[in-house]
């Protein structure tokens, strides 16, 4: 089940993987911004990569609100529900945290179809946090991205005999990439200043925190007033579509039009290899994406990781948290830049994750009926 382009760009190795397991059948549904125009319908990057797509789902209300979001939950969840209906899955595969896989989480349950879950127990800021937490509680089966991750999972009453294994399917794409980057991967699409991969250049992506919906225009300001005293070529990614996204597209926009020295160039989509190409080619990254938590470490790039948004992630030492302030935003760049690249961290995974996956997915038995269950208690 795909939501979104990040969604997929951590799927698409378990999908190989489920694909070249003769016990197993992979049936696809799209979902959420990943058929929408504004996102360049990342879709047909699936389609490109050789997958068929069983079912498309649209469910996502326009206007990037908190109502519009919980609106699109119960649009899920009704659309999820007849495309479940009509496919008559053994099993629902979801990973993370987004709202849309929520949807999806409480149809499968309801129609006792047993769900897998990936990258459960993690800890992080907005909506997010409660969002995962709940896909957990719904779900049968468990493949949490670290050691500690699982541990949660022990202590919120998931069985331990639940828990597939541990990794974070990134680590299989990064272990095989094929870093080379050329320029025309980005320069041919958006629009700003062309960037040369062979020099110095950043990587932005400013996702809305949801829980502090408001406030994004205010912190996307600061994170590029900071940038904009250092002056280094960089690509920005257009936000998700969650609450607060237009926020932050405006600022952007405003901000970009009123620059003295152009540095900036922006983009609306990636696709999965190009986008770690240039995660594991920039000099820094900044922002508060996840994959700037988890992607990164196995490249050892050097991230600014700013605001809430992934307060209580587990990170690697190449990481620097700061708060939406210029001043420390810039200093922590700095600091960054000057360190360089950092040793590689397997904290998410070490590069097997997805075959040993589709292994264990052949071995387990459908069950429905969840109990809370906490090591020791025997009744």
């Amino acid at each position: 089940m795909l939501v979104d382009r990040a969604n997929y760009g951590r799927l698409k190795p378990v999908m190989r993987a489920i694909q070249q397991q003769p016990d197993l059948e992979l049936l696809t549904i799209a979902a959420g911004s990943m058929l929408l125009e504004r996102f360049q319908q990342p879709v047909d990057v699936v389609r490109a990569d050789g997958f068929q797509v069983d079912s498309e789902i649209f469910m996502e209300l326009e206007g990037s609100t908190p109502t519009t979001m919980a609106k699109s939950v119960g649009f899920g969840v009704i659309e999820f529900s007849s495309e479940f209906q009509r496919l008559r899955p053994d099993f629902v595969l979801m990973i993370g945290d987004r709202y849309e896989a929520l949807s999806a989480a409480v149809a499968s349950a309801f129609m006792n179809i047993p769900i897998v879950h990936m990258q459960g127990g993690e800890v992080s800021g907005s909506i997010d946090e409660s969002t995962r937490h709940a896909i957990t509680k719904l779900s049968h089966y468990h493949y949490p991205a670290t050691t500690r991750a699982a541990e949660n999972l022990v202590r919120m009453g998931e069985r331990r005999e639940t828990i597939l294994g541990v990794g974070c399917p990134s680590s299989d794409i990064a272990r095989h990439l094929d870093r080379t980057l050329h320029g025309e991967y980005f320069n041919q699409q958006g629009s700003g200043v062309q960037i040369d991969p062979s020099q110095p250049y950043f990587l932005l992506v400013f996702h809305p925190t949801t829980t502090e919906f408001g406030d994004e225009h205010g912190q996307m300001r600061q994170v590029l007033e900071a940038l904009d005293t250092i002056q280094t070529p960089t690509l920005f990614l257009w936000p998700n579509i969650d609450a607060g996204s237009d926020h932050i597209s405006k600022a952007v926009r405003i901000f970009r039009d009123h620059m003295t020295h152009p540095w900036l160039r922006t983009v609306t989509n990636l696709t999965p290899e190009v986008y770690l190409k240039v995660l594991a080619g920039a000099s820094c990254a900044v922002g508060n994406s996840s994959s700037f938590v988890r992607d990164s470490s196995f490249f050892a790039t050097p991230v600014v990781l700013v605001g809430n948004r992934q307060n209580g992630r587990e990170i690697a030492e190449n990481v620097i948290r700061v708060p939406a302030s210029q001043n420390e935003i810039a200093a922590a760049i700095q600091t960054q830049v000057e360190h360089g690249p950092y040793p590689p961290s397997r904290l998410y995974g070490n590069g097997e994750v997805c075959g040993h996956l589709a292994e264990r997915l052949v071995e387990i038995e459908p069950y429905l009926q969840k109990r809370i269950y906490f090591e020791g208690d025997n009744s």
